[in-house]
């Protein structure tokens, strides 16, 4: 089954940045676009507004059987349990692999649309997005030159962090690690460089510490895996987002990523 249309908000001016980010489970593209660009920083700007030369990418996930829900809904992958993300894992394998090789390829097409200026290019998303979008990172070297400005998760983790946490030599294992994982036949051979590239990629990651549906030690769990791997990521928890605590907080949040957005497109 192909994946829905992109959803794209256009930029105000010329376009020169690009973020793509993914929705959480049971969401879509347009209602997530909405439900974001509706926010507004504590100087009352949307992040159009904050970043009229950038183009916002919302993909959608094709549908799938969730077993937590025990109904077919938008998710990029399945998952057993929310409260322990490791019990049984296969679940998540094939979900992963193809949500990670479209997003993959989404990432290329707005490269591409920067004249393959990858660092003008962030990727993010949240709950489940988060997920399948930190996959696609950490798959990303060989595929294109250089390394995308940065990454943004919210209120999610990283799949298979404890198999992550374990390996021995991370820094030169993580991408054959992670397509082996998810049984990817499309293998990429990344040198030792592309991936020390990647890893140098400026993360930012945000959870509220009273997320009743996915717990901050998850995403705590994701900082600690990726600080493991040698990247240098940025946290920030706080209390009492919309949701109950399962959305970015307003405007602390918003101003934390708008802070974020500029600091590595003036890199």
């Amino acid at each position: 089954m192909a994946f829905p249309d992109l959803h794209i908000a256009e930029p105000k001016g010329a376009h020169m940045h690009t973020i793509i980010l993914l929705h959480g489970c049971s969401s879509y593209g347009p209602e997530f676009a909405k439900e974001l660009l509706d926010s507004k920083t504590s100087e009352k700007k949307t992040l159009t507004a904050q970043f009229p030369n950038c183009r916002w990418v919302f993909p959608t996930s094709r549908d799938r059987w969730s077993f937590v829900f025990q109904e077919d809904l938008t998710a990029w992958f399945d998952i057993y349990s929310l409260s322990n993300t490791s019990e049984k894992q296969d679940l998540q394998i094939d979900g992963l692999r193809e949500s990670m090789l479209y997003i993959l390829g989404v990432m290329g097409q707005e490269i591409d649309h920067l004249e393959g200026r990858a660092e003008k290019v962030v990727l993010g998303g949240i709950s489940l997005g988060m997920e399948a979008a930190l996959w696609a990172l950490l798959c990303s070297p060989g595929r294109f030159k250089g390394r995308i400005g940065g990454f943004v998760g919210m209120c999610g983790w990283l799949p298979f962090a404890n198999e992550i946490q374990d390996l021995q030599h991370p820094k030169e294992m993580i991408p054959k690690f992670l397509l082996d994982t998810v049984r990817c036949e499309e293998q990429v051979q990344a040198s030792t460089i592309e991936t020390e590239t990647m890893l140098s990629t400026p993360v930012f990651l945000l959870h509220g510490s009273d997320d009743t549906w996915v717990d901050v030690e998850l995403s705590r769990g994701a900082h600690r895996s990726l600080l493991n791997l040698g990247m240098k990521p940025e946290w920030k928890e706080y209390a009492g987002a919309e949701n109950n605590g399962h959305w970015i907080k307003e405007p602390e949040g918003f101003d934390a990523i708008v802070q974020f957005l500029e600091a590595v497109w003036a890199a």
